[in-house]
């Protein structure tokens, strides 16, 4: 088993710390980048490159043959209410083997572990018959699958495995829901609130709909591995010339989860027909997210992202599930995320074998107080450099 040495753990926790003191919300991950590209030079990678929405790329291997790409996302959510934190979400601070911050454990642990995975790799002097590459995406959080999409299209990276390391309790992950964010503006028609008889509220509408949908979504399909579909209503704004005025139109944002099976137009049907049942007006669609990146690119995407799972039995599923036992000696459990990643995406779009394993638990992401234990990113890094050695090693 490929071991890294005392020096090189207390070096990645190191580099952790360093990584989670950078604030780096979607979009702002400037820091981030240049502390991820600075430390896999000086690990020595054979190469390392910005692209031009400023994913971080590094890559260890003969420059030929198959490839292996390790996904993590540089960005995080906020912080929230700084108040709710007992540590400062930016003091990377360490109590009992567990280190506190944001972005901790969704996803810096797993990107650390990532770097220094593939860095004992190439220490090993093993020879390889393919490509390892450590990416570390942009706006992960917001748009999911955008940045690894440009970067298997526009750079020809096109990868035959990908390994996701969103946290899983060192477990592995073989698909998820998808989802899709959509809005639905019901119509009204302005009056005075003094007489409210001579218009028609475009918010006592959209509740009617509101009431609908939630009927709706209690027969939604479920699949036995990924889950039931979900619809819930997320935020409501209204338009109106003022507080004393009945409002003209509202706008619901809905949250769409896909389970296996489900369709776009499917979804659009079910949402069309509960507004034509409740006989409203309305105007429906996907929404957009507008993408700018830190290096100044910009572009739209279309927030819909599809489910996917790798079977069981896939050569990726076994590797992986191979490499966890040879380094800790226990037999992982095989499941599904809860959220969605950028396997909506590398499986879901690009039908590229796509598994995830991380350190850190679900329930951390996005948490105050966001942890991860210390220990558990070593091991998470010995499994990628184990799960690279298996897949990429010369026969």
């Amino acid at each position: 088993m490929l071991t890294l040495s005392r020096q090189d753990q207390q070096n990645l926790v190191a580099f952790l710390r360093d990584l989670v003191a950078i604030p780096s919300f979607s979009g702002d991950e400037k820091g981030v980048a240049e502390r991820l590209k600075q430390e896999m030079e000086r690990l020595g990678f054979d190469e390392v490159w910005t692209d031009r929405i400023g994913n971080v790329v590094g890559r260890i291997g003969p420059g030929r043959g198959p490839k292996l790409l390790f996904d993590g996302h540089m960005d995080t959510v906020g912080v929230g209410d700084p108040r709710t934190w007992s540590h400062d979400p930016f003091g990377a601070e360490i109590e009992n083997g567990v280190l506190y911050g944001r972005g901790a454990c969704d996803m810096k642990g797993a990107l650390a572990s990532m770097v220094y995975g593939a860095a004992l790799l190439k220490q090993s002097k093993l020879p390889l018959a393919g490509d390892l590459y450590v990416v570390g995406v942009v706006q992960e959080e917001p748009c999911e699958g955008h940045a690894v999409r440009l970067l298997i299209e526009e750079e020809g990276i096109r990868p035959d495995w990908v390994v996701l390391g969103e946290p899983s309790n060192l477990q592995i992950s073989r698909g998820h829901r998808g989802r899709m964010e959509l809005y639905v503006t019901v119509k009204g028609r302005a009056a005075h609130a003094s007489m409210p008889q001579r218009g028609e509220n475009a918010v006592y509408n959209a509740a009617r709909l509101i009431f609908a949908l939630d009927l709706l979504a209690a027969s939604l399909p479920e699949d036995p591995l990924l889950g039931k579909g979900t619809l819930a209503v997320t935020q409501i704004y209204n338009t109106g010339g003022s507080r004393n005025a009945i409002p003209d139109s509202c706008t619901l944002i809905i949250d769409r989860r896909l389970t296996l099976g489900e369709t776009e137009s499917k979804v659009l049907a079910e949402i069309q027909g509960a507004i034509i049942r409740e006989g409203i007006r309305a105007e429906m669609g996907i929404t957009e997210y507008h993408f700018t990146s830190y290096t100044g690119s910009e572009g739209k995407v279309a927030q819909r992202y599809p489910a996917w799972v790798l079977p069981e039995d896939h050569l990726l599923v076994q590797a992986a599930a191979w490499a966890v036992r040879q380094v800790t000696g226990e037999r992982p459990t095989v499941g599904r995320y809860n959220f969605s990643t950028d396997g909506a995406y590398t499986m879901g779009v690009a039908g590229i074998p796509t598994v995830g394993f991380g350190p850190g638990e679900e329930g951390q992401a996005h948490a105050a107080d966001e942890h991860i234990r210390l220990a558990d990113c070593i091991t998470a890094a010995h499994v990628y450099a184990q799960l690279a050695a298996d897949l990429l090693q010369e026969a």
